[in-house]
């Protein structure tokens, strides 16, 4: 009697854990979706009002760089917690390998959102150039 009461509750426990996986995960993918559109959006309208492109794109890619790091985050947790209960060594290669290709992307988002960072606020410190007068 008490086996089948502990197979009920790691069954139990497994099912709420393969939902919270659904949500976590969803949450990321939203997250991703969502950065995506506003840097869309963003993009689209910066191009229709015909500012300077130039000095604004790089604005939308650390944002929308910042919005991919997150999702990766929820990505990556939702694949730590699938595995937190009983897991076969399968599935701990499959997360050591999802970890580390999610990790080396975060770092390289992560970086490059630093670079982008400083160079925006190199181009803010530069004085302007003031027009000549006659």
């Amino acid at each position: 009697m008490s086996l089948s009461r502990e197979l009920v509750s790691e069954f139990g426990v497994r099912e709420m854990i393969g939902w919270l996986v659904h949500v976590i995960e969803a949450g990321g993918a939203l997250i991703i979706f969502v950065g995506a559109v506003w840097a869309f959006a963003r993009f689209a309208t910066t191009g229709l009002r015909r500012r300077s492109l130039i000095s604004e794109f790089n604005k939308i890619r650390l944002s929308l760089g910042r919005f991919l790091v997150l999702g990766l985050e929820f990505q990556l947790a939702g694949d730590v917690l699938r595995t937190a209960v009983a897991p076969s060594f399968t599935e701990i290669g499959q997360l050591a390998a999802i970890a580390a290709i999610r990790t080396i992307l975060n770092y390289f988002l992560t970086r490059e959102i630093a670079q982008e960072r400083a160079e925006i606020g190199h181009d803010q410190k530069e004085p302007v150039p003031l027009a000549a007068t006659s």
